[in-house]
């Protein structure tokens, strides 16, 4: 039988593509979970012993964690990237990287095929194909969901029908977990009015009252947290998420527009990324210059945009990078974070690089490197064009 490699997830739309693709096309299966951080061993070893149930022929877990930081994460804690202000690209960012993984499992095992069980309605349908379609033209892609647009009924009946007995209703949320957040989809996303209820998210509240957390950084990347320091970046941005997750911080709704034209919602929680975000964006408020803020803001824009929007693979992603790690020179600190239930705050930073120790001035207060005649010639050189333009166009510049 000729090879197929199953972007296998152990729920319910690839747990249906395992035995279509036994049943219907024939296929020899071979299943592979791409890590990127988001799961326990204990969880690989549950979702494993489920391929196997499901009749694959092999199955593989392929730990893309690292990869995924250092080519993705860190660029997106430079570029202090939400995408519409609210969403940290949790899932998006990683799918990217789990197609590569995809890619060189089915080399490596020589398939002919490579399927997924995205629906015909999302963006993860347009990431995994774009990537495949660019980077292994020679394997074909087979998508058995999109392709029949089943509904989640239709997927469970002939699950049924071939012998697959499960607790279907722990399967009403769709959740992907990832280092950088979790996504969770259910029905109340397909909705415009509702919100998801508390118990859809993975983290619940642990604990209540207020805790500081500090996060120091050096050239924009997370030398310590609470003064433990960690051999990788990943270790920390786990250690964060540890603590931040015990408040239920970072949650949220998100709202945009897909790659394929309609408006979309999906619910996430991600701690770390939010915390680690803000704290970054204050400390390079801090450490930066105008003009340096400026256009990292548009560059980083730009990125989070093209990396939703499947064009990782896109030579000027690799440009954008280099900007944004040239920008980090500067960007050393510590910054204090003040944790509530649901909530934190900005308390302050502390950092060599601080140009509000400049001892230039103090905002509001004194001026030390200039003088006052030094203002009134300053001011009245800058109010030149307006005061040509007013003086030119008479009355247009009234306030009515």
């Amino acid at each position: 039988m000729e090879k197929v490699v199953l972007a296998f997830s152990g729920g319910l739309d690839t747990s249906f593509c395992v035995k279509y693709l036994k049943h219907e096309k024939g296929l020899d299966i071979y299943s592979a979970i791409a890590n990127t951080g988001g799961f326990s061993n204990d969880e690989l070893q549950t979702i494993e012993e489920g391929a196997y149930k499901l009749g694959v022929t092999q199955h593989e877990a392929l730990d893309v964690t690292d990869i995924y930081y250092r080519n993705c994460i860190r660029y997106m804690i430079y570029g202090n990237i939400l995408k519409n202000n609210t969403y940290p690209l949790s899932v998006s960012s990683e799918r990217i990287f789990q197609a590569y993984a995809i890619v060189d499992y089915a080399r490596k095992i020589g398939a002919k095929y490579i399927a997924h069980g995205s629906t015909g309605a999302g963006n993860d349908q347009i990431r995994f194909d774009l990537t495949f379609q660019i980077i292994a033209p020679e394997i074909e892609i087979i998508t058995p969901i999109r392709d029949l647009t089943l509904s989640r009924e239709a997927e469970i009946d002939y699950l049924k029908k071939h012998g697959v007995e499960r607790d279907w209703k722990k399967m009403d949320y769709s959740i992907n977990k990832g280092l950088w957040g979790t996504s969770i989809g259910g029905k109340e996303t397909l909705t415009t009015n509702e919100t998801l209820p508390e118990e859809a998210y993975p983290s619940q509240v642990q604990k209540e009252g207020t805790e500081d957390l500090v996060i120091e950084f050096t050239k924009g990347e997370i030398a310590s947290v609470n003064g433990e320091t960690f051999d990788t970046g990943i270790d920390a941005i786990r250690k964060i998420e540890e603590i931040g997750s015990a408040y239920a911080i970072g949650r949220d709704t998100h709202v945009g527009d897909t790659i394929i034209g309609i408006k979309g919602r999906v619910g996430f929680e991600a701690a770390a990324p939010m915390l680690i975000i803000k704290a970054h964006h204050l400390l390079e408020k801090h450490t930066l210059t105008k003009w340096q803020m400026y256009w990292k803001e548009q560059l980083s824009n730009w990125y989070g945009m093209l990396l939703h929007e499947a064009q990782y693979t896109e030579p000027v992603m690799r440009d954008i990078e280099k900007f944004l790690d040239n920008s980090q020179e500067n960007v050393n600190g510590k910054v204090t974070l003040r944790l509530h239930p649901y909530r934190f705050e900005l308390v302050g930073i502390e950092s060599d690089n601080d140009l509000m120790n400049s001892g230039f001035g103090d905002y509001g207060e004194i001026n030390k490197g200039w003088s006052g005649d030094d203002v009134k010639g300053f001011t009245s050189i800058l109010g030149n064009q307006l005061k040509i333009f007013n003086k030119v166009n008479e009355g247009q510049l009234d306030i009515k």
